[in-house]
């Protein structure tokens, strides 16, 4: 077969509901775009609509944050992860606070290269949700000659003005008109209006700096959040205020056929994943991550604001995001689940693969779009054109076990390595008492977990739990319609949370199922079931509670027979 391009595929019904979507100037609730990993949410957003989505008066702003994970993102030369980001190393939170507020910052002097946004405009913002007064005093104290001119009894606005002056003062001219293009060839406005739009732009570095100065009166306050691990809406708040007012004026400022901002989040659960590096007077990630997200809840609810789409490959998105900022409507839900068969052959056959390979790779790793590209690449690959050639390897049989040995390598044994570790640490929490009685309600193992700090009876202890939930997994086909079973007390088995949390498993919102991300996945888990069933049967014991476990025995009578105390 010839050496075929890959190309994109449209999606008419997905494009254009992403589309209606962004074609309103202010929109009253976030959406989010989210479904499994290599279903190309992320190649749709780029490859064919964000280039639309910045054409005439739209402007968009597009962020992701999983750029920061250095080594794990293609613009390193790399390839998306397989399994979640939360198995890469986290990235420092400060980066993905520079990497947002960069982009929104941009987009904002963009409204002010329109006319759109305003110092007036800047300092009603600032003036509703900040007192100014003190901090306004500090910043004009910078400045000698203005000490004289600083009245006890100034007002806000005044104070605003005499700030805005005074570093009008301090700002590079040239830098200013530069960043305004005021001198570029070709522009030539009146010196009023020039006028307007520097102090519009020196306006927003004034809001810039005032929100720095009040974060800096409560760095000792997060300082001693983060030690003793509490929780603070108003210090979280704190640390989103400059990009939520920055979200905030572009909303203010939308129009029409004139300036319509869009703000695109991608991978934003690497947001809540981010380390506190040393130094940083910032909240953790999680806090970072639930006051952005809630104040933009706030602004759409309130004021309506700007269309913003979250994407995300992270099952917490599709069912528990909405739970916990309020209720199931709260976002707008977006899900997609790549191509059905029927419509991955029609795109696949014969362009890139033919009938008879089409039957073995649907039957083997199902259509998952990025598994068909990741195969096409392999297939065209040289070294099993010359296999072939030379020794009558390289058929699709050969290519598709060589794929599913690689997936199996890379991918599921690490990834379940990771939640054999996020098991072990369930278990010393569980040992010391700092898992309540109510979160343990699913399978009686994890109430009497064993009793000795060894860390090979952990592990030992947490892989009988994997195996047998993924054992029972297998038995239900793995599927489980958690709603309409009602069976939402899976969600309490550190088992599901594990392997959620490591990117195997996803929690489907409609149809509601919990299920491996991918068929050539799910055909890894059982081979990972596989191979720790035969490295068990030297272990007597536990090939004995093993099987003692799928009979449906008691695991606490079960644990005693074997000498867990």
């Amino acid at each position: 077969m010839v050496h075929k391009p890959w190309r994109i595929i449209p999606r008419p019904l997905l494009e254009t509901v992403l589309n209606n979507h962004s074609q309103h100037h202010r929109v009253p609730q976030p959406l989010i775009l989210h479904g499994p990993r290599g279903v190309g949410k992320t190649t749709l957003i780029l490859e064919r609509l964000l280039a639309d989505w910045n054409k005439g008066p739209h402007l968009s702003g597009y962020v992701d944050f999983a750029e920061t994970i250095e080594g794990h993102h293609p613009i390193y030369g790399q390839s998306f992860p397989w399994a979640s980001w939360s198995n890469c190393p986290p990235p420092s939170l400060s980066n993905c606070r520079i990497k947002l507020e960069s982009c929104l910052e941009s987009m904002a002097e963009k409204g002010v290269k329109l006319g759109s946004i305003t110092s007036h405009q800047i300092f009603t913002t600032m003036n509703k949700w900040h007192g100014l007064n003190t901090a306004l005093r500090r910043v004009l104290q910078v400045d000698n000659a203005s000490k004289r001119v600083v009245s006890r009894r100034a007002s806000s606005s005044a104070l605003w003005d005499q700030a805005v002056f005074a570093l009008s003062a301090r700002c590079n001219a040239a830098e200013l008109d530069g960043v305004l293009e005021l001198g570029e060839e070709g522009r030539s406005i009146p010196f009023e209006e020039a006028s307007y739009f520097r102090e519009a732009f020196v306006a927003l570095k004034l809001a810039k700096e005032l929100i720095r100065i009040q974060q800096g009166w409560r760095a000792n306050a997060i300082a001693d959040l983060n030690r003793t691990g509490g929780f603070s809406t108003s210090l979280a708040h704190s640390c989103t205020d400059w990009p939520c007012l920055l979200i905030e004026l572009l909303s203010q400022a939308a129009e029409i056929n004139h300036f319509q901002p869009k703000l695109i989040i991608n991978n934003v659960d690497v947001l809540r994943n981010a380390s506190l590096s040393d130094g940083d007077s910032s909240v953790c990630g999680s806090m970072y991550h639930d006051s952005l997200v809630w104040r933009i809840i706030a602004l759409g609810a309130n004021e309506r604001c700007l269309p913003v789409i979250l994407v995300t490959s992270d099952s917490y998105y599709s069912y528990r995001a909405y739970m916990d900022f309020g209720f199931p409507d709260i976002f707008i839900s977006r899900e997609t689940f790549g191509w059905s068969p029927q419509e991955a052959k029609l795109h696949m056959v014969p362009d890139y693969f033919s009938d008879a390979e089409w039957k073995l790779i649907a039957e083997v790793l199902g259509p998952n779009p990025r598994h068909l590209f990741e195969l096409y690449a392999l297939k065209q690959g040289n070294y099993f054109n010359k296999m072939e050639r030379d020794h009558n390897f390289g058929t699709i049989e050969d290519i598709v076990d060589a794929y599913l040995a690689y997936l199996q390598v890379t991918v599921v044994n690490p990834a379940m390595d990771r939640a054999l570790a996020l098991l072990q640490a369930h278990v010393v929490n569980v040992r010391n008492g700092l898992v309540s009685k109510d979160r343990l309600r699913f399978g009686a193992p994890w109430r009497h977990p064993p009793q000795s700090a060894d860390p090979h009876l952990s592990l030992d202890w947490a892989k009988i739990q994997l195996m047998d939930f993924v054992h029972s997994l297998v038995d239900a086909e793995f599927g489980v319609n958690y709603l309409a079973d009602c069976s939402l007390e899976i969600f309490d088995d550190p088992s599901v949370v594990a392997l959620t949390e490591v990117g195997l498993l996803y929690t489907q919102r409609d149809p509601s199922f919990m299920r491996p991300v991918s068929r050539g996945i799910q055909r890894c888990l059982v081979r990972w079931l596989v191979q720790q069933q035969l490295q068990l049967s030297s272990k007597r014991s536990l090939q004995y509670l093993w099987q003692r476990i799928i009979r449906g025995r008691s695991y606490r009578h079960l644990m005693l027979e074997v000498g867990y105390k």
